[in-house]
């Protein structure tokens, strides 16, 4: 059973990222109108707003002032939500639905979906350097986390993980390479997540290692549960359709080691996680207690 506070914790960061976040997008509405309905159309549909949680919740753990991060959250799903528009694209996985509604392809046309992630990979930027700014006895804490953002979400993080799962659609491949998208393709961007969070703030050594080893655990354990549930999932609770791996022979875990394994994976790579956070004692239980979100998640 899902602990109560952990909810109640959960749904308060996720509504300060919403509330942020169309607060940012009320300062656009001056540009092109279908630009400006394509991305709100990715940007608020409903998505966990996982990775600006992560974010928000790590810098939290190191004592940070959520307001000084928040920017950076919206940032970070900004980044997210353009992976998504554009994952979604015939030349891609092409997908006719996300989160339970018409892909953005499928609503302005490919072109202008193009478009709609173009401009968000950049008003991220454009959102986290403008918070740096206000911040400047902070700069260098804040270009170290936006840096970490950057290559998290570029061809050494997730775009190279993007590639190689491209590449490897309709072949066997072997574990080491399918741990490589996975890490890359996934475990970047949540690594960075946690890390951005944690950069910002003047924290130790040793505990900047406990968060990325954390990380690093929970994006793999993340994605290998995204490959049990399009096995075994509801596609309306996903809000897609289920089965796509298959259809495409994508290399996942369930192609390697089945569902049970698979799942077996998960438990070690999740205790792993929570282990790793130690070192914070009280202070990290929310981010032990989204680990066992993750690994139970249904959607």
């Amino acid at each position: 059973m899902m602990n109560t506070n952990f909810e109640q914790q959960y749904q308060l960061l996720q509504d300060q990222v919403n509330i942020a976040l169309k607060k940012h997008m009320e300062q656009f509405a001056s540009v092109p109108g279908t630009i400006y309905k394509s991305i709100n159309h990715s940007l608020f549909a409903g998505g966990k707003r996982l990775r600006p949680v992560m974010l928000l919740s790590a810098h939290s753990m190191v004592n940070g002032n959520l307001e000084e991060s928040l920017p950076l959250a919206c940032g970070l799903e900004m980044i997210h939500t353009y992976s998504l528009i554009h994952d979604d694209l015939p030349a891609m996985d092409n997908d006719d639905f996300r989160r339970g509604i018409p892909t953005n392809h499928k609503v302005f046309g490919e072109g202008i979906a193009i478009l709609a992630g173009d401009g968000l990979l950049n008003l991220a930027y454009e959102i986290m350097l403008k918070n740096a700014l206000k911040h400047p006895e902070k700069i260098k804490s804040h270009v170290r986390a936006i840096y970490t953002i950057a290559e998290a979400a570029g061809i050494r993080g997730m775009v190279g993980g993007q590639v190689v799962d491209l590449e490897w659609e309709g072949r066997s491949a072997e574990q080491k390479t399918v741990k490589y998208i996975h890490e890359h393709k996934t475990g970047s961007l949540f690594i960075a997540s946690l890390m951005a969070g944690v950069l910002l703030e003047d924290t130790p050594k040793s505990m900047q290692e406990s968060v990325y080893r954390y990380g690093k655990y929970l994006g793999l354990a993340f994605q290998i549960v995204d490959d049990i549930l399009d096995v075994v999932g509801d596609s309306e609770k996903l809000g897609k359709q289920t089965g796509r791996d298959a259809d495409k022979n994508k290399a996942t875990y369930v192609q390697l080691y089945g569902i049970d394994k698979s799942k077996k994976i998960v438990e070690e790579l999740v205790e792993k996680a929570v282990e790793s956070l130690s070192i914070f004692g009280q202070r990290a239980n929310f981010l032990k207690e989204l680990a066992y979100y993750i690994k139970n998640r249904q959607n």
